[in-house]
């Protein structure tokens, strides 16, 4: 009985909140300037420095290359030479880069055998007992064989067991050898996604057509949507001379900017390229400047020898990185502020007798 009577009351009682209204000056100004703060925390810090009213997502993007050029060398020792995309792009693919030679040192007919070592200060020479045997260093272009040998007629060096004749990389060619490549371009396909949002785009435009981009050329003024990008206006760009910058390399970035309001249509959601040079190229100050690598061709020739032609490759890497982020208005939340109005208080609520500090009012 005792628990039918609880839920009957439960089910049955009313209650309605009660206002006390405070009539003093002090608690009053106190009251308002909490109100007024906690106001300026919410439009401030939260809406304005914030943005609390929108959510965000960041993007998440993939990047192919394809870099195309044609270009010929008929400079001694070189002879004439086609060089085209096959060649000078090493290697073909890259994760989110692309690397274009644009200056190389070439070792023709290397074969392994024995031979004498650079000149310098460890591999000169005045005997044999100043080349022990089977020694070699991270610097050495072989294996010592225990020879003290002639490398011309006024310098003996140690003898070697290595690819022979040993590369000669103390003068860099000046100009670069393949200093045209400033006119090469490269198509740069770019594909996003904010997978909070589940919005997709490319930098490639819709209303691209196979016409126009066989035709177009990146330009910030003129033609600002065209994936397809000069290299020397890339440099360019980043107030650096290509032609300078081809001969001992260097790296470049090609960063690819992505913010987008998500609450307007989705044309006005385009990439932004900025481009800047990421080495160093303070070079009287860099140890090692530039950017370089070897790499060999290998064949075997009609005595059944094997041979490789060895280059020492310069070039200039470009790395594309691709950021940004969406946002979008969040679920609106709406604010209901109570009326102060008297009417309002007596329609709404018990009228309760005004107070003055726990003291009762006056008449």
């Amino acid at each position: 009985m005792g628990s039918c009577s609880s839920v009957c009351d439960f089910i049955l009682e009313y209650d309605t909140p009660r206002i006390v209204l405070i009539k003093n000056r002090k608690v009053g100004m106190i009251n308002r300037v909490v109100q007024l703060a906690i106001l300026a925390y919410v439009i401030g810090w939260v809406l304005v420095w914030q943005k609390g009213y929108q959510e965000f997502d960041s993007t998440i993007g993939s990047v192919t290359t394809k870099v195309k050029g044609i270009t010929i060398t008929n400079s001694s020792p070189h002879e004439e030479y086609i060089w085209d995309a096959a060649d000078y792009v090493i290697p073909s693919q890259q994760e989110n880069s692309f690397f274009v030679m644009t200056n190389f040192i070439l070792t023709k007919n290397q074969t392994q055998g024995r031979c004498p070592e650079l000149p310098n200060e460890s591999t000169r020479c005045k005997s044999d007992t100043d080349c022990p045997a089977g020694q070699h260093s991270s610097h050495s272009n072989g294996i010592l064989t225990g020879k003290c040998i002639h490398y011309d007629v006024n310098v003996k060096t140690c003898e070697i067991f290595a690819w022979c004749p040993v590369e000669n990389d103390t003068v860099i060619p000046n100009p670069a050898i393949l200093g045209a490549a400033e006119n090469f371009t490269v198509l740069i396909k770019n594909s996003i996604t904010f997978p909070k949002f589940n919005f997709s785009k490319r930098n490639i435009l819709t209303n691209a057509t196979a016409s126009y981009l066989k035709s177009c050329i990146f330009n910030r003024n003129t033609d600002p949507f065209c994936p397809i990008f000069r290299l020397g206006d890339m440099v360019q760009e980043a107030r650096e001379d290509f032609q300078k910058l081809a001969v001992q390399g260097g790296v470049m970035g090609i960063l690819i900017e992505w913010n987008c309001n998500l609450d307007q249509s989705s044309s006005k959601c385009i990439p932004k390229y900025v481009f800047r040079r990421l080495d160093n190229k303070d070079f009287a100050a860099t140890v090692s400047p530039g950017y370089n690598f070897r790499f060999a061709k290998y064949f075997v020739n009609l005595n059944g020898i094997e041979v490789r032609t060895l280059f020492k490759t310069y070039g200039i890497r470009f790395e594309v990185e691709v950021f940004g982020q969406a946002t979008i208005l969040c679920d609106i939340i709406v604010l209901y502020f109570l009326k102060k109005s008297k009417y309002y208080k007596e329609k709404k609520y018990k009228y309760v007798e005004d107070y003055e500090l726990g003291i009762e009012s006056e008449d």
